[in-house]
């Protein structure tokens, strides 16, 4: 092999390796990105379960808003509500960080099947079926509406 021959070897293979190195930083930014992502919608439902954890701490302040207690009957049925409602906040950041890539599955799957029993609950199920209810991520409403429809409910016993 010539001199000349070989410098274009060389030259080949560091064209490689910067288009390759490129290529990394590339796929590197968008798992950040993803991340980063993962991250800000975590810190909004971390928002929205505080304001939750208000009105379960005094039901009073679920009055601030008659539509969110509309059908509630009284500070008990706001408490059970807003609780259910901030599992269901700690839940969705499960999923999402999931369908983001974030979590392993089996981590995932260890939630799916405690919710699943949580979705049995009676004070679940009347959460869900409240009129008043809204998550803000409609297609985990949607997910959360299907797993309490395959779920059967759980016979309260006293």
């Amino acid at each position: 092999m010539t001199l000349p021959e070989v410098a274009i070897v060389v030259q080949s293979i560091t064209a490689i390796s910067v288009a390759g190195s490129l290529v990394f930083a590339a796929y590197q930014f968008r798992n950040l990105r993803r991340a980063q992502h993962v991250a800000n919608f975590t810190k909004m439902v971390e928002l929205q379960m505080h304001l939750r954890e208000m009105r379960v701490d005094d039901p009073h302040l679920a009055r601030t808003y008659s539509h969110d207690v509309e059908f509630l009957a009284g500070d008990k049925d706001v408490r059970e509500y807003f609780f259910n409602l901030m599992q269901l906040s700690v839940y969705e950041i499960v999923w999402f960080s999931y369908r983001e890539g974030q979590l392993p599955e089996s981590y995932y799957r260890s939630w799916e099947k405690r919710m699943r029993a949580i979705a049995a609950e009676p004070s679940f199920r009347r959460m869900v079926s409240n009129p008043s209810m809204k998550i803000h991520h409609d297609e985990f409403q949607e997910y959360i509406r299907e797993v309490v429809k395959d779920t059967p409910a759980r016979s309260i016993s006293n």
